[in-house]
């Protein structure tokens, strides 16, 4: 659980982390599943395996959970330090472009991606919950960091680092779901590279390994 999730279900003893996780298995689970719409507090509680009011002391809505679920899930790509120099960052980024074309590769994880996107039409407290609590703090880690590599001459300093974190952003979606097939760990991987190349990293071409 993060700070944020924790100040936002507000003061109380603490919680069973074991009920926690449960939980948010089951409605990540139910999420993919049934989507949205078919996804409920109580249908969630009896997949847990837990009491509805065991739900309902932690998160207040439907959205809410539902946000935390998928970040639950997200957190399983591997990030960069915030204390990492940014001179570095190339150099992590190769190491890490394996995993991350595994984690992104995952057909649960392109799933989840799926349901979260189609949500907006019907469900915009649920975008809005993801967003503010969980999109927002990240990119704001991603904008230091991307300025920083800007001061250590690793990344163009005339590059606009809001427009490159929408285009990977966007590049990464657009590849992942909106395209057919199901790409493997490697394709990901490979795609992963040129984006970054793209952007401005100095990486190797996409046909060394």
């Amino acid at each position: 659980m993060t700070a944020e999730t924790t100040r936002r279900r507000g003061p109380g003893r603490p919680r069973d982390p074991h009920a926690d996780a449960a939980i948010l298995r089951a409605a990540v689970d139910l999420l993919i599943e049934r989507g949205v719409d078919q996804t409920s507090m109580e249908g969630i509680a009896k997949r847990a395996g837990v009491a509805k009011v065991t739900v309902y002391k932690r998160w207040k809505s439907k959205e809410d959970l539902l946000a935390d679920a998928i970040e639950r899930v997200r957190d399983d790509i591997p990030g960069v330090a915030p204390a990492r120099a940014a001179r570095e960052l190339p150099e992590l980024i190769e190491t890490l472009l394996p995993r991350w074309g595994e984690a992104l590769a995952d057909p649960r994880y392109r799933a989840l991606s799926a349901r979260l996107l189609g949500a907006g039409p019907g469900h915009p407290a649920l975008l809005e919950a993801y967003w503010n609590h969980h999109v927002l703090p990240r990119r704001e880690r991603s904008r230091a960091l991307l300025r920083r590599a800007q001061d250590e001459g690793v990344l163009d300093p005339a590059a606009d680092v809001d427009v490159l974190l929408d285009m990977m952003a966007g590049a990464i979606i657009h590849h992942l779901l909106l395209e057919p097939g199901e790409p493997s760990p490697e394709e990901v991987g490979r795609y992963l590279r040129r984006l970054f190349r793209q952007v401005g990293f100095a990486l190797p071409a996409d046909d060394v390994t």
